[in-house]
């Protein structure tokens, strides 16, 4: 018997992550439970059991009297010296209960106790694994759907993908295999509720980790993260090694590594760019693959000012105004992008050469340029503002700035 109950702890210990000493604690408080509901009281009994054996032993003391009031509590003295001469008035007597000898509802409700504990410390066991994995990118198996959300299943707990953290447009089909980034976890009565996301800007930065050992090892650091899911991200990354190319190690040969980024990711477009701790120039990579003439930013109040090219205007700003929004989001300021004639036009290139903006200036993209280029970006833009000013709007979707 003994054998066979080390036997089945040892599996619950191992399926279910408890301790054995918790397992232990359980069948010791369900003995106990069962001696009150077959004596009435179990204030004087006592359960001892071997931890490396699993052999227990059950015992209930008594003191001795020479009249017995309570048979639970008490013995007589001429009891107690068929069990042992040497036995006085006043002395506790241990005697051994069989366990075997209870009836089915003392039984039945020893029984729950156990199973009511492993429930409790299975839940405890699941909640403190899955906390610790917060903010980290697992891989689940889609379920079904449950209304407009989807359950995934993550191996012994399920997680709920919220329609608000879905990719526009994504679908997913049953018993599929997807990445998703856990957000949150909370306690519940039956287990973990486990929240995860794919929207997150922070599964690319994982996904990135996952497929790219420099940026594992911290050898190429990731220092901002831009993201509209579904459509385009924009990266910043640097490195302190003077022999590695941060932009260059996430590439991979022919797009290798940030091709199963991508892939991951449905198709959405990532740019990775250069981090450069002079904003100036920084702004200049946000806007790639725009060529820009000239930049002047004011880390003050956090604005920065940016001519190009009158043909690159459409492509600086991008679509819906996509790529300004990105390039203001990554650089955490306020981008307003002009075109060369604009620029001419409200006197922004004298004022740059008579030093009226405080600002670092870089000045970038020097191709000639007459004036005629057709088919580019028309319209005057008021330029860009981040979703850090105060009287930031989105671009409403199908606009054209």
């Amino acid at each position: 018997m003994n054998n066979e109950l080390l036997e089945s702890i040892s599996i619950l210990e191992k399926e279910y992550n408890i301790s054995r000493e918790t397992l232990l604690e359980a069948i010791e408080n369900s003995l106990i439970t069962a001696c009150k509901n077959h004596y009435g009281k179990a204030d004087n009994v006592h359960v001892v059991i071997d931890h490396d054996t699993c052999e227990y032993s059950v015992y209930m003391e008594k003191e001795v009297v020479e009249t017995v009031e309570d048979k639970v509590l008490q013995i007589s003295l001429a009891d107690a010296k068929m069990m042992d001469p040497k036995y006085e008035l006043g002395d506790t007597v241990q005697i051994p209960i069989d366990s075997k000898g209870f009836g089915r509802i003392a039984t039945q409700n020893a029984k729950n106790v156990i199973l009511q504990k492993i429930r409790e410390e299975s839940r405890k066991s699941q909640l403190n694994e899955w906390q610790c994995r917060e903010k980290e990118v697992v891989t689940g198996i889609v379920q079904r759907y449950i209304g407009r959300n989807v359950s995934i299943d993550l191996g012994k707990v399920d997680a709920i993908l919220p329609e608000s953290e879905q990719i526009k447009g994504e679908t997913f089909q049953r018993t599929e295999r997807v990445k998703v980034y856990i957000l949150e976890v909370k306690d519940n009565p039956k287990g973990p509720r486990i929240s995860v996301s794919r929207t997150h800007p922070d599964l690319v930065r994982r996904l990135f980790e996952a497929e790219i050992a420099e940026v594992r090892d911290g050898t190429v650091e990731i220092r901002a993260i831009a993201r509209e899911a579904g459509s385009r991200t924009k990266i910043a990354v640097s490195t302190s090694e003077p022999n590695v190319d941060p932009v260059g190690a996430c590439v991979g040969i022919n797009g290798a590594r940030v091709n199963a980024v991508v892939s991951e990711l449905g198709g959405e477009k990532i740019d990775i760019i250069n981090w450069d701790d002079n904003p100036a120039l920084l702004i200049e990579n946000a806007l790639s693959p725009a060529k820009v003439i000239s930049v002047v930013a004011d880390e003050d109040t956090r604005e920065a000012q940016v001519i190009v090219p009158d043909y690159q205007l459409s492509l600086a700003i991008g679509k819906e105004g996509q790529n300004a929004r990105l390039a203001a989001r990554l650089t955490t300021y306020k981008i307003d992008i002009k075109s060369e004639t604009q620029a001419r036009e409200l006197g922004l290139f004298d004022a740059m050469e008579s030093g009226e903006y405080d600002g670092d200036y870089e000045e970038g993209y020097e191709e000639d340029y007459d004036g005629n280029y057709e088919g580019g970006y028309e319209e005057n833009y008021e330029g860009y503002e981040s979703p850090e000013a105060e009287n930031y709007q989105e671009f409403p979707e199908g606009s054209e700035q």
